[in-house]
């Protein structure tokens, strides 16, 4: 009789989205791009995260003498916030980092390490956010006949966004 194959199921095959929440320390507050000596104080995953993006707002200047448009200069760097949706843990570290901030503790700031994985959980890409301060947190309705998820949004706001390389154990996995 032939025995069938131990094949590992992942029974969340949608959230291919792992992120890692890291105390951000001084002087940068920068999330470990590749492991260190930073711990992470907590971890989800999400099956969407939208709000990527960094916006230059370019400086104008008007010259004498030029008049076919003016002098475009490099300006300051804006970021919008991040929205993580329909996401899952295993603690309730995220509600209390929030819940912490919104009693006051407002320069509690972590950094956040997003890795994007391809279908087979092997890691693609890593986003770091620096800085990051929870502004929202939804949680999902309370419904018996619902397949709902721990955290239906979480929003945040962070002072920085960079691409960084996998870990090479996150490559070949």
């Amino acid at each position: 009789m032939n025995q069938p194959e131990n094949k590992v199921v992942n029974p969340f095959f949608a959230f291919n989205f792992l992120v890692e929440f890291f105390e951000a320390g001084l002087p940068d507050g920068k999330a470990p791009a590749t492991g260190g000596s930073s711990i992470a104080i907590a971890a989800g995953a999400f099956s969407e995260i939208t709000g990527l993006e960094a916006t230059m707002e370019p400086k104008t200047i008007k010259e004498g003498g030029r008049n076919y448009g003016e002098v475009q200069r490099p300006g300051p760097v804006s970021f919008g916030p991040v929205v993580f949706k329909r996401g899952i843990t295993k603690s309730q570290d995220l509600w209390k980092w929030f819940d912490l901030v919104a009693a006051g503790k407002y320069a509690k700031r972590l950094g956040v390490r997003i890795t994007m994985n391809d279908p087979s959980h092997k890691a693609l890409h890593v986003i770091l956010l620096h800085r990051a301060l929870p502004i929202k947190f939804k949680a999902a309705d309370f419904n018996a006949q619902a397949n709902a998820v721990a955290i239906e949004e979480l929003h945040l706001a962070h002072e920085g966004l960079e691409l960084a390389a996998p870990k090479p154990a996150e490559a070949s996995r």
